[in-house]
């Protein structure tokens, strides 16, 4: 470079892509360093020089500013695209429209008068330091460019903004004092530049048309700093300000960098690095890392490089049970905005009250100790320490002022905090040694009042852990010191610290991520490793830009979010969406991308269960999870208030009570018996009530006094009553999120719990004040099932009928409005008529819709009656038929006719018989059509005993023929004194109808005793085959010769059918036997081809028989195969033909083998029912000589059984009573258990309807039907 500093470097720019460093010199060269090769090669010059090189950021374009004051604009590879000049006159493309609303002159010109639409706007030239450059700055996606330059004829700046092929699109308007800093938003909605006012310093903002939209002032005054540059970091987030002291006459200037951030439309001073004035630590360079947002490069003078990576934190306090514990501190420049949450939620920039401070602020530390969990230390650019505490100060401090609040009139419920000390930092700042601004971090408070901070190591990788007390204080000095009790090095740069105020444990987490536990209350304290329960080093898969301490399940463990989102529980990840999270006792909340929070208790839960909870979003109803509004953050959670408050991304505040959280305080209330608090908050939340009692039944009703007392409102305990429902809100509603269930066995198992606690409650009310609590006494009898809405109606009778002067007693009227808010009028008119008061009534009624001219005319009717009968009329207006009936039966004879029709109208006759004793006309009367009515329900045995015992005897000796029970007939025609001959026909009569019954022995036993008839009862004896029975009617009476004529026959007759009917069981048999064994072969073959096919529909295999005709599933599950309208309503006699004919032995058809199984079932059972009647017969037969027949008969009926016997087995098959037992479609059956059974092809039987079928008839072998004497 010449020495002559014309060759002084305009420009320099990093080009990846081609390997190489692009410089442009004020000379005019632009040349490019090939990093690889280490050549430089110029690859192109302008003779007028160059002021200004800047490329676009996408590396595509150039752009040149030339010192003929020409913008030249060129590709990557320097070639030329267009030249223009700086100084243009017309506006550009993006040029106003004026729509003719009024002029500049006829404008409202408020205090200013008329004179400012005429006067000249003067702009005032640029600043004496500005050097006079063209500025350029580009927009984030490289479309738009803005040049700032000097106007010749004004000697102010302008701003003009570009497109990319250097065509002018607008221009700034006049802006006195603008300055030469100038940056675009990579976001692209603002250009930031400075501008000097006549008061003050200002950082402006323009928009791309050219027109200033907002500013905010620097905090110091007119004419102390120039502003060297403005930078924005890559996400907009953070505008980076380099400033320098103009007036420095002996040495260099002081020079600074801050840092501003905005929310809520306020711009904050968020961080301070004051440089210094020595040589060496004067900046050079000032750069926004292009990968990280947050990463900032910092060169000096003395080839001095800091590195800075910010993450935003919210400062707030951290115990549980001061009253200062949800404070949130707030940084903005000078200044901390302190917001006490328990008392307001204020969004910033508002706050309660605010910390004035000498210079500016850079971190807040608040106190760890949980009693003094709202004490705070301030640390500042200065590094001194101030710290602030609540308490013993009574007067009040001048730097802590009041900010949403004061004002006149106002007087302050929050309490404000006052300084206490002011601390100097000695560590690691000395004024000559190489300046490293914010070398203190992390700055800590302790429990015990000492302070740890992190500063540099001697290397740049290192740290050194400070841990300083407060030094014994020197009498005079204006500042006290914190000496250092002792400094730990630290192998690794530390990115994090935090502190527990639980459990007072201190960790660091490293720039490897590695975890380090500081032992500060030993004797001497080290740094050691952070271990799991299993001894295993913690190490975060990632680092983590917020760390908090907590237990899980008892141990204590680390949790850390990074900036991308992943939440780990010490090196597990558990969650890869979490945006914000805090700890709060036993409870974790977090905010995901999915916008819900989520809540989970810690006390005995698992981190595999914490994963699982987080991984699939539990179910929407869960207490667990809420849904909150997109890039919500958790700033706090306001301890015993349930509060959580979250910050919008705009800024604002909002506040959610998290259910979990309301129900834990809630549980935790009920525990101590803290009804009120727990009843407010109930309220407030919309908490079902029931809770109250759900939580522990036992202890509410042991307390119920001291609830009534605590709430003491009557409105409150109506609530109460009004919300109860019978079933249990701690299993359905509000389940325990620990799940540790505290429900106490119910002590009253058969009381319902409404009725049980409006008892409890209402015995308590009455004990307390029964005057008071009138209203919820009522209640209590209202809400109970069935309601005793006539108990309650008495009482407010009572209260009609008592003349207290009690000033606090509710009057009738009061009551009773009451009592109709909670019960229909109507409903309550018919239960007042139900007392039979009629003032009662009248009072009701009054309060209804109801016409005067309606019910008083018929209260009239009925107070003229005699009592009793206007008691009926009133019970049966009211459909009260059992009340109604004892009325009517004490008005006398005259009214029993009514009696009697009200009681066949309701059928009351059980309860009509009740009234009248046995012996009077009125029970004759009664039971007569009671007994008709069961008549007519054909239920005659019943009718028939309720005539014998009225002693109506002749209708229920025709009742009891009609039931059958010939011997109450027999009896009833005794009581009425029948004749012999009478009688003799009666028993003819109910003989013949036994007969048709085939009750032969009955039939018998009549013609034989009543009749005296036994010839004919012998006969009916033999055709029933009452073989013995006949025998000792012949032997009784002597008439041996009915042994020839009719007996011997008889048997003989009998044994022949009895062949005949073994003999066609048998054929049957062997017939159906042989068929089966046929069809099942059949099937057997279908589904081996059909396996062969793999036909995917396996359940059709077993429903194919020899003609191959396939049936679906659907049609084996329907009764019958086809259904239309018209046969689906068939009567129930069709149905019952088509049950019958549901399996057809028709040959082919699709349940042939279940049909054959039916019948080859029925076949065993005939032969078995036969055994005991053969076996009488045998005996017969051999009694009269006819061995050879009973021989005979006995032979071919053991063949038979024997036949049967061997078959079962091979018919009914193991299988078959196996699916049976477990059938392969089951409601136990699995996919795989299907398949399997396919597999073995047991599947041979159908799925049938009637299991009975698969299972085999069982032979009685107990039965000894033989007899040995024929063997």
């Amino acid at each position: 470079m010449p020495k002559d500093g014309s060759g002084c470097i305009v420009g320099i720019e990093d080009l990846p892509e081609q390997e190489c460093v692009c410089v442009a010199t004020a000379a005019g060269d632009i040349l490019l360093c090939n990093l690889s090769t280490k050549q430089v090669e110029c690859v192109g010059s302008v003779d007028s020089g160059l002021s200004t090189m800047s490329w676009s950021p996408d590396q595509e374009l150039v752009l040149l500013a030339t010192g003929q004051q020409t913008l030249i604009m060129m590709t990557r590879d320097f070639e030329p695209i267009t030249e223009k000049q700086i100084h243009q006159d017309e506006f550009g493309e993006g040029k106003f429209v004026a729509l003719g609303w009024g002029k500049k002159e006829t404008q409202f010109h408020g205090s200013e008068g008329k004179q400012a639409a005429h006067r000249k706007q003067e702009v005032s030239p640029t600043s004496p330091w500005d050097d006079g450059r063209p500025r350029v700055t580009w927009r984030g996606d490289g479309q738009f460019v803005a040049v700032s330059a000097v106007c010749p004829e004004t000697g102010a700046r302008k701003v003009r903004v570009w497109n990319r092929e250097l065509v002018l699109q607008s221009t700034s308007e006049p802006i006195s004092g603008l300055e030469q800093a100038l940056s675009w938003k990579p976001s692209g909605n603002l250009i930031a530049s400075t501008q000097e006012k006549p008061h003050r310093h200002d950082v402006v903002f323009l928009e791309k048309n050219g027109l200033l939209h907002g500013e905010f002032t620097l905090p110091f005054p007119k004419g102390q700093v120039k502003v060297n540059e403005l930078l924005w970091n890559a996400d907009s987030t953070i505008l980076a300000i380099w400033l320098e002291d103009l007036k420095a006459e002996n040495s260099n200037q002081n020079s600074y960098v801050q840092l501003w951030t905005t929310g809520n439309y306020h711009w904050y001073l968020k961080q301070s690095l004051h440089f210094g004035t020595l040589e060496e630590n004067q900046l050079v360079s000032l750069l926004w890392d292009r990968e990280n947002p947050y990463r900032l490069h910092v060169l000096c003078r003395g080839w001095h490089y800091l590195s800075y990576d910010w993450h935003w934190t919210t400062d707030h306090g951290m115990g549980e049970n001061s009253q200062h514990v949800a404070n949130v501190a707030v940084i903005d420049g000078d200044k901390v905005l302190v917001t006490a949450f328990q008392h307001a939620v204020i969004p910033p920039p508002m706050c309660t009250y605010e910390l004035q401070l000498q210079v500016a602020v850079n971190q807040v530390a608040f106190h760890t100790d949980p009693k003094h969990s709202g004490d705070m230390s301030v640390l500042d650019a200065d590094n001194k320490i101030s710290v602030y505490r609540y308490g013993q100060s009574t007067v009040n401090d001048p730097t802590v002022r009041f900010g949403a609040v004061g004002g006149n009139g106002f007087k302050a419920a929050v309490e404000t905090p006052y300084l206490d000390k002011t601390y100097r930092v000695d560590v690691g700042s000395d004024n000559n040694e190489v300046m490293n601004p914010l070398g203190l971090r992390f700055l800590t408070w302790l429990p015990d009042d000492s302070f740890l901070v992190v500063g540099q190591g001697q290397h740049a990788a290192q740290s050194v852990l400070h841990h300083l007390t407060a030094a014994p204080s020197v009498a005079g000095a204006e500042e006290e010191h914190l000496s250092l009790r002792l400094s730990v090095p630290v192998d690794g740069e530390v990115i994090s610290l935090c502190c527990s105020p639980v459990t007072k444990t201190v960790a660091l987490q490293l720039a490897d991520r590695q975890i380090l536990k500081y032992l500060w209350e030993a004797s001497t304290p080290v740094l050691e490793p952070w271990r799991t329960s299993n001894g295993s080093a913690v190490r975060f898969p990632y680092p983590c830009v917020q760390t908090s301490i907590t237990r899980i399940g008892g141990e204590e463990v680390i949790v850390g979010l990074t900036d991308r989102c992943r939440f780990f529980v010490n090196d597990i990840e558990v969650a890869s969406n979490i945006t914000s999270f805090a700890t709060y006792n036993e409870f974790l909340l977090v905010t995901t991308s999915s916008h819900t929070c989520q809540c989970f208790c810690l006390k005995n839960v698992s981190v595999k269960a914490l994963q699982a909870g987080l991984s699939n979003a539990a179910a929407p109803s869960s207490e667990s999870l809420r849904k909150v509004e997109r890039g919500s953050r958790i700033i706090t959670v306001v301890p015993q208030d349930t509060k959580i408050v979250l910050q919008m991304p705009r800024g604002n505040l909002e506040t959610i009570h998290h259910r979990a959280l309301v129900l834990a305080q809630i549980r935790k209330w009920l525990d101590r018996l803290m009804f009120k608090e727990a009843f407010q908050c109930m309220r407030k939340l919309r908490i079902n009530l029931n809770l109250l009692y759900d939580h522990n039944p036992q202890v509410f009703l042991e307390n119920a006094e001291t609830f009534i007392r605590q709430i003491d409102s009557v409105n409150y305990i109506n609530l109460f009553f009004t919300e109860l429902k019978e079933e249990d809100f701690t299993k359905s509603m509000y389940p325990s999120l620990n799940g540790s269930s505290n429900a106490q066995p119910h002590q009253h198992p058969d009381q319902k719990k409404v009725n049980l606690i409006c008892d409890v409650m209402r015995g308590a009310m009455e004990h307390i004040d029964p005057q008071k609590y009138c209203l919820s006494i009522l209640t209590a009898h209202v809400k109970k099932s069935p309601p005793e809405l006539e108990i309650a109606l008495q009482k407010v009778h009572g209260l009609r009928e008592s003349i207290t002067p009690d000033v606090k007693a509710v009057s009738a009227e009061e009551a009773l409005k009451y009592l109709l808010f909670l019960v229909d009028v109507n409903e309550l008119y018919d239960y007042s008529l139900g007392t039979y008061d009629f003032d009662l009534v009248i009072m009701v009624a009054e309060k209804s819709q109801k016409d005067p001219k309606e019910y008083l005319p018929f209260l009239n009717t009925l107070r003229k009656m005699e009592t009793n009968y206007q008691r009926y009329t009133i019970d049966r207006h009211l459909k009260r038929y059992t009340k109604a009936l004892g009325h009517l039966s004490k008005c006398g004879p005259e009214h029993f006719s009514e009696f009697l029709n009200l009681v066949k109208d309701q059928n009351q006759y059980c309860e009509a018989l009740k009234l009248y004793p046995s012996s009077t006309q009125e029970y004759k009367d009664i039971s007569d059509a009671y007994g008709e009515y069961l008549i007519q329900k054909q239920l005659y045995e019943q009718a028939a005993l309720i005539f014998a015992r009225a002693g109506i005897f002749a209708k229920a000796l025709d009742a009891f023929q009609n039931s059958g029970s010939w011997q109450q007939a027999l009896c009833m025609a005794s009581r009425l004194g029948y004749t012999k001959d009478k009688l003799s026909s009666l028993a003819r009569s109910m003989a013949g109808k036994l007969v048709e019954q085939r009750k032969h022995a009955e039939a018998a036993i009549l013609l034989e005793q009543y009749t005296q008839d036994y010839e004919e009862a012998v006969l009916l004896l033999l055709e029933g085959a009452l073989w013995e029975e006949a025998l000792r009617l012949i032997h009784k009476y002597g008439r041996l010769d009915i042994l020839e004529t009719n007996f011997k026959p008889a048997v003989l007759e009998a044994q022949k059918n009895q062949l005949i009917f073994l003999d066609s069981q048998k054929t049957a048999f062997l017939r159906h036997k042989s068929r089966l064994q046929v069809v099942r072969e059949l099937k057997e073959k279908a589904c081996e081809s059909l396996q062969d096919y793999e036909m995917p529909n396996c359940p059709e295999f077993d429903l194919l028989s020899e003609t191959s005709s396939v049936v679906t599933a659907s049609d084996m599950n329907s009764k019958y195969s086809h259904s239309n309208s018209r046969i689906s309503a068939r009567s129930s006699k069709n149905r019952r033909k088509a049950e019958r004919k549901r399996y057809s032995l028709k040959e082919g058809s699709p349940l042939e083998d279940m049909a054959l199984l039916e019948v080859l079932g029925e076949c065993v059972r005939a032969v078995e029912t036969v055994k005991g009647d053969i076996h009488i017969l045998l005996k017969q037969l051999v009694l009269f000589g006819y061995d050879e027949q009973a021989g005979a008969l006995q032979q071919v009926l053991e063949e038979v059984l024997q036949l049967m016997e061997t078959s079962i087995p091979e018919i009914w098959t193991p299988d078959l009573q196996q699916s049976s037992v477990n059938p392969v479609l089951g409601p136990r059956s699995t996919a795989n258990s299907i398949m399997a059974a396919y597999q073995q092809k047991r599947m041979m039987t159908p799925v049938v309807q009637d299991p009975e079928l698969l299972i085999p008839p069982k032979l009685n072998k107990n039965l000894q039907w033989k007899l040995h004497l024929l063997q």
